[in-house]
């Protein structure tokens, strides 16, 4: 955990997931129960000093109904009373494996593969800065834009 920053990716990832090829994925199969490992992976996060997380889960989830995939249900209700305090964005499954592979290409991208054999429940969990927030990104670019000239930018 120390050696991973912001905009490090953290994948938490059904048993299906591909193995991706972009020089910084890097995958470990943990042979776990998906639910324990995104429990696992948060509270090493939440007790680091220099990452949070940011949460992304497929758009898909919601529609994948038991009688296609037995256990669709349970799993939301699960992993929605482990991500209850976190904002979660919802993006297509296809997109965000895309953004992985191309993200791989600059950054780590730790994959941690599970035994879990339903469709669509991956938990993509982004590593932003813990002690420095976009707002304050934000006003810190702000002043070194009305410097004036000489300034960074």
């Amino acid at each position: 955990m120390p050696l991973l920053g912001h905009r490090n990716w953290i994948l938490v990832v059904d048993s299906a997931y591909p193995l991706q090829s972009s020089p910084g994925v890097e995958t470990i199969e943990t042979n776990s129960d998906q639910v324990d490992v995104v429990q696992y992976v948060l509270k090493t996060v939440n007790s680091s000093i220099h990452v949070r997380p940011v949460i992304s889960m497929d758009a898909e989830l919601p529609f994948v109904p038991d009688q296609d995939a037995p256990g669709a249900s349970a799993y939301r209700s699960r992993i929605a009373s482990v991500l209850h305090d976190y904002p979660i964005e919802s993006v297509l499954h296809d997109k965000i494996i895309a953004d992985i592979g191309s993200t791989g290409s600059q950054f780590h991208v730790l994959v941690l593969k599970t035994n879990m054999t339903i469709p669509y429940t991956s938990v993509f969990i982004r590593l932003d800065c813990k002690y420095w927030s976009a707002d304050a990104e934000k006003r810190m670019r702000e002043k070194m834009s009305s410097a004036g000239p000489g300034s960074p930018k």
